[in-house]
C-alpha cells in the first residue's frame, strides 16, 4: 500500500483527512477488484471459486428481486471462509483487511420473483447460503464485471458485480443439520428462528436462511431482502429474549460500566437496577462516516418493547445486552452509548456493532452506587469532551425518572 498525495482527494469519495495520513482506501480496493478481473477467464466470462458461503438479496425493484452470488475466483475450500466471517473477523481483522476481502469477492447477479424460493431450492442454490463450509460455484457471466464498489450501512460492502447466465453448485452444502430440519417443517418464521437460535444456530446463518425464504409456513415462504432480514432477525430473537428477561425478578445491585471498541466504533454499555429499559445514543464525530460535524442520534425503548424509531444498529447492541442478562437471569435498566469516529471511513454492516457489544458484556470496567457517577465516569472517557451526555434527553430523563438510591430504601 501507499501514501497518495492531497490533491487527489478530488478523484475518489475518501475523506480528505485520509489523505497523507492514511493509505487510500480507493486506490487500494480497485487493486483488489483488478486481483479479481485477473482471476477471472474473461474471454469465455467463467468463474470458478468457493462461495465462504454468501449470498445476498437486494430489495431494489422489489418484488422482482436480484440475488448476489458472492465467489473470490479460483479460491476454494477452507481459503474462501475469511471472505465473510463476521464473528471470525473480530479484533483480528483490520477495516482495510475487511473490505479487501469483500472487494476480492465477484457478485453473479441473477433477478427473482420473491415469490418463488422453491427454484432456488430445487437447484440447492438456497441450501449452499446456509452450509456449514464454503460451496464450490461454477458460473457462466453474461457480461464482463462491473468494477464499482457497493457500500451499504447494513450489510457489507460487495465487490465487482456482473449479470450471471448459470449458476451451478459443484459441492453438496453442508447446512447444520438443525436447521435443516427447520426448512422442512411448516411453521411460522418466527418460531423457527427462534428455535434454531436456543439450539445454537447464529444469528448470520438464520439470517440467510429468512432471506432466501428457507423457514416460515410453506405456503408463505417467500425471499426477503437482506437489509430486511437481518434487523428482523436481530428482533425477533431480541423480542423473545426480552419477554424471558421481564420474567426475571432479580435486579443487579450497583451500576455497571462494560466496554468495547472494534473499527473506530467505542461502545460502552451502563447496566442499571430497574425494570426493563433501554436506551440508544449514536455519537457521530466530524470527519466520520456521513458525518462533516459532531452529530447525536437518540432512541429509547420501554418495558413493553415499544421504541421510538426502528434502528437496525440498535437492534444488533439490543439483542447483544439481553443475551447477558439472559444468561445472568437478571434485568435492568441499560444505556448504550455509541461513538463513531473518524477511524470508521467505510461502512462495513450491523454485524461489527452485535459483535463489539457482545465483547462489551465480557468486559466491565467499573461499578457505581448511581447513575450519574456511571455517566460521569463515562462522560470522562469520550473522544470528544464538549459532548455533554448530561444534556441527553435520554441521560437527563434517567436520571431524573428516578433517584439510583430509591432502589435501595
Amino acid at each position: 500500500m501507499r501514501k497518495i498525495p492531497a490533491e487527489l482527494c478530488v478523484r475518489c469519495k475518501a475523506s480528505k483527512y485520509l489523505c497523507g495520513l492514511q493509505y487510500c482506501p480507493i486506490m487500494e480496493r480497485f487493486r483488489s477488484f483488478l486481483g479479481v478481473l485477473q482471476r477471472i477467464d474473461v474471454k469465455e466470462k467463467k468463474v470458478d471459486g468457493s462461495s465462504p458461503p454468501s449470498v445476498l438479496v437486494g430489495e431494489r425493484g422489489y418484488p422482482k428481486v436480484r440475488l448476489m452470488f458472492n465467489v473470490p475466483p479460483n479460491i476454494f475450500g477452507d481459503e474462501a471462509k475469511n471472505y465473510e466471517n463476521p464473528s471470525g473477523w473480530w479484533g483480528r481483522q483490520t477495516l482495510y483487511d475487511i473490505i479487501r476481502y469483500r472487494s476480492g469477492l465477484l457478485s453473479a447477479v441473477k433477478t427473482q420473483e420473491i415469490t418463488d424460493p422453491w427454484s432456488l431450492y430445487e437447484k440447492e442454490i438456497s441450501i449452499s447460503a446456509i452450509s456449514e463450509k464454503p460451496v464450490r460455484y461454477d458460473i457462466s457471466l453474461l457480461s464482463t464485471p462491473d468494477v464499482r464498489l457497493k457500500f451499504d450501512g447494513i450489510v457489507m460492502p460487495r465487490g465487482p458485480s456482473a449479470p450471471a447466465q448459470e449458476i451451478k453448485i459443484n459441492d453438496n452444502s453442508s447446512p447444520s443439520k438443525k436447521l435443516e430440519k427447520l426448512i422442512f417443517d411448516d411453521m411460522r418464521a418466527s418460531e423457527a428462528i427462534i428455535n434454531a437460535y436456543l439450539n445454537g444456530e447464529d444469528v448470520y446463518k438464520l439470517t440467510s436462511a429468512m432471506s432466501l425464504g428457507l423457514l416460515g409456513l410453506k405456503k408463505n415462504r417467500k425471499l426477503v431482502p437482506t437489509r430486511w432480514a437481518i434487523t428482523s432477525v436481530d428482533s425477533i430473537i431480541g423480542s423473545y429474549l426480552l419477554s424471558k428477561v421481564r420474567e426475571n425478578t432479580r435486579w443487579i445491585d450497583s451500576v455497571e460500566v462494560y466496554h468495547a471498541s472494534y473499527l473506530g466504533n467505542y461502545f460502552h454499555v451502563l447496566l442499571y437496577p430497574s425494570n426493563y429499559h433501554s436506551s440508544w445514543i449514536e455519537i457521530w464525530y466530524p470527519f466520520s462516516l456521513w458525518s462533516y460535524e459532531t452529530t447525536i442520534v437518540e432512541l429509547n425503548e420501554n418495558y413493553w418493547g415499544n421504541y421510538d424509531f426502528m434502528d437496525g444498529g440498535y437492534m444488533a447492541a439490543r439483542l447483544a445486552v439481553l443475551e447477558k442478562m439472559n444468561r445472568d437471569r437478571t434485568q435492568s435498566g441499560f444505556i448504550i452509548i455509541r461513538e463513531i469516529t473518524k477511524e470508521y471511513y467505510a461502512p462495513v454492516g450491523n454485524w461489527h456493532i452485535r459483535e463489539t457489544v457482545r465483547k462489551a458484556m465480557e468486559n466491565r470496567i467499573a461499578k457505581f452506587d448511581n447513575l450519574s457517577d456511571a455517566i460521569r465516569f463515562v462522560q470522562s472517557r469520550l473522544k470528544d469532551q464538549k459532548v455533554d451526555l448530561f444534556s441527553t434527553n435520554v441521560i437527563s430523563t434517567a436520571i431524573k425518572q428516578r433517584k439510583i438510591e430509591d432502589f435501595f430504601k
